[in-house]
């Protein structure tokens, strides 16, 4: 049993860069990946059983398709996984252009258009954007490009767009135009000098969002307002994102990272990478299974 707001390993799967998780209510289990290691995970908390593939590349995210399907960000593109056989079969190329960027992170809005990112994996150039992907066709979003992007999450009413410059220590919001592309893009948060990168966002059932902290400790939770209300502090350095999940959607599930820590840092954080999770007293939001779309091969 897991208690509230205390962080504990409950998996130790000591990835290089955990992310990406994210809970299905229809198997009761939790996805992941490992970006680094080029793994996907899956973890079953009633018998902490864990399930792992090969991704062929860099992989940044899973979430569920229409149909009982899943959809994965590789570097260079979004593939459709089957995991009875283990395949990644390619659905969109993205930033073919661009070899040194890789996927980052995503999410659905209500209606399954999926919204993601993309980042220099030298973490050197501004030539991460934000994209989203409906009706099988991929559209930048418009967003000004930064050199890692992190979310997007979206409000509970699906008016508000929340992403991340991580470098840039800044959480933005913008609300969405009535084409169904953000506009009005604001500045929401910034994480102080010395607490950390602000990593994944999520965004709760009371429209609070939450963010990982990268080699900042822990995680915050600022209400929709910009005011941080919560800060959970970790025993690793690397928060990477959270989920909720559960049951009742309120056992907030963490990915970790050993990326940048040194033997030394290893030896004092010896859970570092394991996946972690704590009780809140709030709900998240269940995702929306991404829409299924014309074939357009």
């Amino acid at each position: 049993m897991t208690d509230l707001w205390t962080p504990a390993s409950v998996c130790p799967v000591g990835a290089t860069l955990g992310e990406g998780p994210v809970w299905l209510p229809e198997e009761k289990r939790l996805w992941f990946v490992d970006i680094k290691g080029r793994k996907l995970h899956c973890f079953d908390p009633a018998s902490h059983r864990l399930n792992s593939w090969d991704a062929p590349a860099q992989i940044g995210w899973v979430l569920p398709v229409e149909g009982g399907k899943l959809m994965t960000g590789l570097q260079g593109g979004l593939y459709l996984f089957d995991p009875d056989s283990g395949f990644f079969t390619l659905v969109r190329k993205v930033e073919g252009d661009l070899p040194g960027n890789r996927l980052n992170d995503a999410t659905t809005d209500k209606a399954g258009a999926l919204w993601f990112g993309s980042m220099d994996d030298a973490e050197e150039a501004d030539s991460g954007r934000i994209y989203c992907f409906r009706d099988g066709l991929v559209a930048d979003s418009g967003l000004a490009p930064v050199c890692i992007t992190n979310g997007p999450a979206l409000s509970p009413d699906g008016r508000t767009l929340y992403h991340t410059d991580t470098l840039g220590q800044t959480i933005h919001a913008s609300d969405m135009g009535t084409d169904g592309l953000p506009v009005n893009t604001r500045v929401f948060a910034r994480i102080e000098a010395g607490g950390g990168y602000p990593d994944g966002p999520i965004v709760d059932a009371r429209g609070n969002v939450w963010t990982g902290l990268f080699a900042g400790w822990g995680a915050r939770c600022y209400a929709p307002d910009g005011t941080l209300v919560r800060t959970v502090r970790f025993p690793v350095a690397n928060v990477t994102k959270l989920a909720f999940g559960g049951d009742d959607l309120m056992t907030v599930y963490a990915t970790t990272a050993r990326k940048d820590l040194s033997p030394d840092d290893l030896h004092l954080q010896p859970d570092a990478g394991h996946l972690f999770a704590f009780r809140a007293d709030v709900a998240g939001q269940a995702v929306t299974p991404i829409r299924a779309w014309p074939d357009r091969t």
